[in-house]
């Protein structure tokens, strides 16, 4: 479990195709911290550690999470948020973040702001699973790449969310341009709520 809060947005440093799987090395401050077997959240997912060297630790993807996510998309050089998982005797900064990302979405405008950024997405819209909750609300939360942001112009297939220069430069939203693909965790709460009045009809 995540909240959204990024802790680092950490380099890609080397990355190994295994027959459906992609093993991911990241190069980031924190690995003398972690330990084998701990999750971490990569631009929304959350993966396991599996190996430490030095300052780099290695992750694996697997055919399934490289097809509904970006990760697949990552080449040596670029850079993925990062977050360890949440402690529960912590504040809840974010939103309550699963590291199950649900698919991904376009970049199409980034506009600035008078020192910050307006980021539009366009995501592909499914009916069945958007009366299950896959979507967003006017001022709900959704997770972009690992990020909690406040949805802002929410629309059927798209919507918007504004990045202030704090995390423009510490997350990987600095990389993110009009056509990047994104990872989107659409938000739990609403995914529960609208089960349940389903079932109730």
């Amino acid at each position: 479990m995540f909240s959204g809060i990024v802790e680092e947005a950490a380099t890609v440093v080397a990355i190994e195709s295994d027959k459906g799987n992609v093993h991911l090395s990241v190069k980031c401050s924190f690995t003398d911290e972690l330990k084998i077997d701990q999750s971490v959240s990569h631009n929304g997912v959350c993966l396991t550690v599996v190996k430490k060297v030095n300052d780099t630790y290695t992750v694996t993807a697997i055919a399934e999470t490289l097809e509904r996510s970006n990760l697949g998309l990552l080449k040596v050089g670029d850079k993925v948020n990062l977050e360890r998982s949440m402690m529960l005797n912590g504040r809840l900064d974010g939103h309550i973040v699963q590291g199950h990302v649900d698919q991904t979405a376009e970049c199409i405008e980034v506009t600035e702001a008078d020192g910050s950024w307006y980021y539009t997405f366009k995501y592909k819209i499914d009916r069945e699973k958007a009366m299950q909750g896959y979507m967003t609300v006017e001022k709900g939360s959704v997770t972009v790449n690992g990020v909690s942001l406040t949805v802002v112009n929410s629309k059927d297939d798209r919507f918007s969310v504004a990045i202030i220069p704090f995390t423009f430069e510490m997350t990987n939203f600095h990389q993110i341009k009009k056509g990047t693909i994104v990872n989107i965790e659409f938000d739990i709460l609403g995914k529960y709520i609208s089960r349940l009045l389903a079932l109730n009809k």
